[in-house]
């Protein structure tokens, strides 16, 4: 500032025409005493070649030769400088710049000067200054911290970030733990959240996040809550090719509702495991079925030989070594999937307690199945078949339930026909659909034949119907024995 202010005084034509008059101080001394007011310099010296003042705070001192020894670098280079020096007023900082007449010749030379106490002074003044104003702005920022904090502390439910983050990885884990679909839509109907069992169930790839749920769901429930503001609980939902069991809860906040969570499972996955069970359970009641059967027959063979009917007892005996040589050599060494044999036996007991012919055919012939044939399926499968065709010949003269299989090229064939009085032309088409029959009946009906169709297409295979009014019916099931699963998306 010193020197910049020395510049200044140095290039106005006041000062550079009062060096030509016989008393320069006369023109100098006042003009310089303003710019030191005005400027708060210490002190602002103009001086000549020899270094004799012109003016200066002191009156007294005007006329007398400059101190410090600091100004040759004006005089005589004419350079611009800043310089520290003991003075006349004690140490000082001064600015020093030449004074130039019309012919770029020096002059002269003017020094401005700040005491370097009073510098000190200022910069402490200065720096208490932007202290305070520090602190200020620190309280300040701390006030609007604490103000901020506390906000976002409310909207986090006073949770500190760990947790927030904990809470975070917690809840993807169980979203996507869980086997329930769960999704969650805003008020507008846009979907925030959606886990991936509920995703494989609707059969959707990719984010979602931010798309309308309408065409992705059936979202008529969850408008519904949205304005009513009501649960809706265990509500039965056809999407698509599954029937889908929804639960919606409305989520409040400050202004109202705010959105809706719904979870969602598939029915018909809970009536496929009833089916199996239940499949399960016919099959262990039909080899209580054959146990009851050959007790009996054991009875029987007890009472003859106690009132010694040997010839008959032997006959019997025979008779039915007969039978079961024929049916086990069949059924042991043509047909060698265990899981098809135990299914076998016992459909052959139940035949016999309702004294129903079942046969093997001679021809089939059967290896150990693809491990993707479950038990469960081929229980469903042949299971209903079979079961299907002994009451369908209960009411036939020499009722008779024929089964044939087969592994012979690139599909297992099951083969069940019966001599029963056939189906008509206008109940095949409904054949297969759930709850459809053409028994009359108090008990449910008409789920057999759909769970055996819906075993059939899971591992892509396919089931045949003939049936004649004179010869009976015919139900033939193709399985690949090749099976690549398909995506859940396919």
């Amino acid at each position: 500032m010193a020197l910049e202010i020395s510049k200044t005084v140095s290039f106005m034509p006041t000062i550079i025409e009062a060096f030509q008059s016989n008393n320069p101080s006369k023109i100098i001394q006042p003009l310089a005493e303003k710019i030191r007011k005005e400027t708060g310099a210490e002190f602002v010296v103009v001086g000549n070649m020899d270094g004799t003042r012109y003016s200066h705070p002191l009156k007294s001192m005007i006329g007398k030769k400059m101190k410090g020894g600091d100004n040759d670098k004006a005089i005589k280079k004419g350079q611009y400088y800043v310089s520290k020096a003991n003075g006349s007023l004690g140490p000082s900082i001064r600015g020093k710049s030449p004074i130039l007449n019309k012919n770029g010749e020096v002059i002269g030379v003017v020094s401005v000067g700040f005491l370097l106490e009073d510098v000190h002074h200022q910069i402490t003044k200065n720096i208490t200054k932007v202290l305070l104003v520090s602190i200020f702005a620190l309280l300040i920022s701390f006030l609007g911290s604490m103000l901020l904090g506390r906000d976002i502390r409310k909207d986090t439910l006073g949770l500190e970030p760990y947790e927030i983050a904990t809470l975070y990885k917690e809840k993807n884990a169980v979203l996507h733990g869980v086997k329930e679909g769960i999704l969650a839509v805003n008020r507008d109907g846009f979907i925030t959240m959606m886990n991936q069992p509920a995703k494989r169930l609707l059969h959707i790839n990719g984010s979602v996040r931010h798309l309308k749920v309408d065409g992705l769901f059936s979202s008529g429930y969850l408008y519904e809550v949205l304005h009513s503001g009501s649960p809706i609980v265990d509500k039965e939902v056809v999407w698509k090719d599954k029937t889908v069991i929804v639960n919606c809860t409305p989520l409040f906040d400050e202004s109202g509702i705010s959105g809706v969570v719904a979870s969602f499972r598939d029915k018909t996955e809970i009536e496929q495991m009833v089916n199996t069970i239940s499949e399960v359970k016919s099959y262990s009641e039909d080899l209580r079925a054959q146990t009851h059967e050959y007790t009996n027959k054991l009875y029987v063979l007890s009472g003859l030989l106690q009132l010694g009917e040997f010839d008959q007892a032997i006959a019997m005996i025979q008779a039915e070594t007969q039978v079961l040589q024929i049916q086990n050599t069949i059924l042991f060494n043509q047909i060698k999937d265990s899981k098809v044999q135990a299914i076998l036996l016992g459909k052959l007991g139940k035949a016999s307690e309702k004294k129903i012919n079942l046969e093997i055919n001679p021809e089939s012939y059967l290896e150990a199945l693809p491990t993707h044939l479950k038990f469960s399926s081929l229980i469903i499968i042949i299971g209903n078949l079979i079961d299907n065709a002994l009451e369908a010949v209960s009411e036939s003269y020499n009722p008779t339930v024929k089964f044939f299989a087969t592994d012979i090229g690139s599909d297992i064939i099951f083969e069940v026909s019966d001599n029963g009085k056939g189906i008509s032309e206008r109940d095949i088409p409904n054949l297969f659909n759930r709850g459809f029959s053409s028994k009359k009946g108090d008990m449910p009906r008409g789920f057999g034949l759909s769970n055996a169709e819906e075993a059939v297409i899971e591992v892509d295979g396919m089931i045949e119907v003939h049936s004649n009014p004179e010869t009976g019916t015919v139900f033939t099931v193709y399985l690949p024995k090749q099976y690549e699963r398909r995506p859940e998306h396919a």
